[in-house]
């Protein structure tokens, strides 16, 4: 990442050597600065999701980041892909970041050069055949899963699961159970029927079900259009902004670089 091959992605810097109090020779990484923080930081301050068109960018910009990571040789799978590794610019581009748990893919048959058997990413974004087997092995169906229930995550403003008690989750998942359905009203925005369509493709319990993160990214063709006519008035769009902060904050300034964007979708 170092030579930052993808504006998705952070990029690395450089490395470090410095002193911490009990280690004298502890190393670090010098990465870039992102000024809005996490995803988490923003659905916190909304108290909810962000604009559509804001939603419906990041969704597209974490997906073509991760089509990246998969695209390398050797791929590179993330394997912890959930809001607060989803970092946002001072013009709240996504980034993805913290490869803590990222393996490097080896050969077409995806096997994983992994020293000892381990859990990949944080519970309720792991997909269900982890807990099935102690013999499981993630691969690039596992960072699709991933993102279909990140992708409910950026839509609802919300954690996918209402229980954080990790062995019941591991359960109820492993049974079939997703985020909630009934919350989301495709109605509320062009396109996004189509948004909710690849997410539940995303989660589908059958990994060879799961589409392709270059999938992904060419499917959505919803937002061009919603885009031009959404952000057509900055104060409209600043006023909505706004409008999602409780009471007790203050709402930052949607960057103008935003109602220049343009969708990095392929054709």
């Amino acid at each position: 990442m170092r030579h930052g091959g993808n504006p998705n992605v952070l990029r690395i810097l450089g490395v470090y050597k410095g002193q911490a109090q009990e280690d004298s020779s502890a190393m670090g990484l010098v990465m870039e600065y992102m000024e809005r923080g996490s995803l988490v930081d923003l659905q916190v301050a909304l108290n909810g999701p962000p604009p559509w068109p804001l939603t419906f960018r990041i969704i597209n910009q974490i997906a073509l980041g991760m089509n990246f990571l998969h695209q390398l040789n050797p791929p590179i799978l993330h394997l912890d892909l959930k809001p607060s590794n989803v970092l946002l610019d001072d013009s709240l581009n996504a980034k993805l970041t913290d490869f803590g748990l990222a393996k490097i893919s080896k050969t077409s048959s995806k096997i994983l050069e992994m020293k000892d058997e381990e859990a990949a990413g944080t519970t309720s974004y792991m997909a269900p055949e982890a807990f099935s087997t102690a013999q499981y092995a993630p691969n690039f169906s596992s960072d699709v899963y991933s993102y279909g229930i990140l992708v409910w995550s950026v839509i609802t403003g919300r954690q996918p699961y209402l229980s954080n008690i990790s062995s019941l989750l591991r359960f109820r998942v492993k049974e079939g159970d997703r985020p909630d359905l009934t919350s989301l009203d495709s109605s509320l925005a062009d396109g996004l029927s189509n948004i909710i369509d690849l997410m539940m493709q995303c989660w589908d319990s059958n990994p060879k079900i799961r589409p392709k993160f270059i999938a992904t990214v060419f499917k959505p063709k919803f937002c061009r259009h919603l885009l031009i006519e959404y952000l057509s008035s900055s104060d409209r769009r600043q006023q909505l902004y706004e409008s999602k902060y409780t009471s007790q904050q203050t709402a930052p300034e949607i960057p103008n670089s935003t109602l220049n964007y343009t969708p990095a979708f392929q054709t």
